[in-house]
């Protein structure tokens, strides 16, 4: 099991950027493939970015694709999202959430595949 706490949301002018974290518990962390959803307001929560449990493999949404970067620290038990070029259409609560994956190169972009998640980051971009 894993316990998820994001940190790095905030306020931000379109075109700026932000790193959000993910900080897990627990000494298996590696074990587990990490990804980012987000909600936005009045909207259903939606597939940020999902990486593997080595970090090899990534996976995004085509609606950030080329402007957010997922990355992992499996030494610090912690998950990043680089976001560049904020759009205030990136507006959101954005979530990391984890599934156990250990050796799998397999990348869902369902939530429902995933069995843990954090309490959430608000990310609200200005225009």
């Amino acid at each position: 099991q894993v316990q998820l706490v994001e940190s790095g949301g905030g306020l931000v002018q379109a075109g700026g950027s932000l790193r959000l974290s993910c900080a897990g518990s627990g000494r298996t962390f590696s074990g587990y493939a990490m990804a980012w959803f987000r909600q936005g307001p009045a909207a259903e929560r939606e597939f940020v970015a999902a990486i593997t449990w080595s970090g090899g493999i990534t996976s995004y949404a085509d609606s950030v694709k080329g402007r957010f970067a997922i990355s992992r620290d499996n030494a610090n038990n912690t998950a990043y999202l680089q976001m560049n070029n904020l759009k205030p259409g990136d507006t959101a609560v954005y979530y990391c959430a984890a599934r156990l994956a250990y050796l799998s190169s397999y990348l869902p972009r369902a939530g429902a595949e995933y069995a843990y998640w954090g309490q959430g980051t608000q990310v609200t971009v200005s225009s």
